[in-house]
């Protein structure tokens, strides 16, 4: 789940505490697609898009795809997540693009999708990578 820092942030999310906040306000087919995939109990890369470009913390589905209420056309959805952990060290875009075993991410392929699925092996790499 990608976020611009200046407008939501990881220290953000942790501050919305144990009811978390609503991952609202996307407007792309695609990753609304993803967003009604998700189940309670998922956990999701928190990553800085623009500023920072990196994976810098996880967040859980603590409610799964409802109407989105800043979408007036109600024709998108939103989740409602919950701050679970920041990483010891972000995870930038450049050091995931410098991993061959990544190179098939969306992250990497579809850049602009603000929230996309990651498969099991990929996603223990990568919190290998923040975890050091």
């Amino acid at each position: 789940m990608k976020s611009e820092p200046d407008v939501w942030s990881i220290d953000q999310q942790k501050k919305a505490g144990t009811n978390g906040a609503p991952w609202d306000g996307v407007r792309n087919y695609q990753a609304a697609k993803n967003l009604k995939r998700m189940k309670k109990g998922d956990l999701c890369f928190f990553y800085h898009s623009n500023i920072g470009k990196e994976i810098v913390g996880i967040v859980e589905v603590i409610k799964e795809a409802f109407l989105d209420k800043t979408d007036k056309k109600g024709r998108f959805v939103a989740v409602q997540v919950k701050f679970k952990e920041k990483l010891d060290k972000s995870v930038t875009l450049k050091d995931i693009k410098k991993n061959k075993e990544l190179g098939h991410l969306s992250l990497i392929r579809q850049s602009r999708l603000s929230v996309m699925p990651i498969d099991s092996k990929s996603w223990k790499i990568l919190y290998k990578m923040g975890s050091i």
